[in-house]
């Protein structure tokens, strides 16, 4: 891989893990609901799960999505559905009551599966390995693979920050309870390119 499409990998890279998605504002609700510590296996999850994603993907899977169409819908239909549960559980998260758990954040391997029906994920994954791998050699998919590994955990984790810092706001529950509302609210928009293609 050349160093001017390296560059242009590594800025791809970074823009598509930073900005808002699914993982990304998931990652906030879950910082101002549960810290940052608790947070580190959804962080550590999404961060190996989408790094696994790129070299299957890259390796040929996306072959049998080509080879049975139908395959894409039923994708499309989980990752619409799984997306709206994960937005009704958010919403409905609440401030644990004195002496009660205060619920769990997702585990490092449901964060990891999320990946498969996360719709940014997937745009990413099939993006990095079609336009920075044209000799589709394995060399380069591995060099996709781990740019996106170093460069998605640091900008991860900057989500599970912000959340973490608004949680110092969020301690009256009605704001708590607004802020999940909202960031459920935008999970759903989030959809909006899935169901309404340009």
């Amino acid at each position: 891989m050349n160093p001017e499409l390296l560059f242009a990998l590594v800025t791809f890279a970074f823009v598509s893990s930073i900005t808002p998605g699914p993982n990304n504002l998931m990652l906030m609700a879950s910082g101002a609901n549960f810290g940052f510590r608790r947070t580190i296996p959804h962080m550590f999850g999404i961060g190996l799960g989408f790094t696994v994603m790129v070299l299957l993907v890259g390796t040929g899977l996306v072959q049998v999505f080509d080879a049975y169409p139908i395959s894409y819908t039923v994708l499309k239909a989980a990752s619409v559905a799984y997306l709206l549960y994960l937005a009704w559980k958010i919403a409905h998260s609440a401030p644990a009551e004195a002496g009660a758990p205060a619920g769990t954040p997702m585990t490092f391997l449901q964060a990891a599966a999320f990946q498969w029906v996360n719709p940014k994920a997937w745009a990413m994954a099939l993006t990095a390995t079609t336009v920075y791998t044209p000799d589709r050699s394995l060399n380069a998919i591995v060099i996709v693979a781990i740019v996106f590994g170093a460069i998605n955990l640091p900008s991860v984790s900057t989500w599970t920050v912000l959340g973490q810092q608004m949680a110092r706001i969020l301690t009256n529950p009605h704001r708590l309870m607004l802020f999940n509302w909202v960031m459920a609210g935008l999970l759903v928009a989030s959809l909006y390119p899935v169901l309404w293609p340009v």
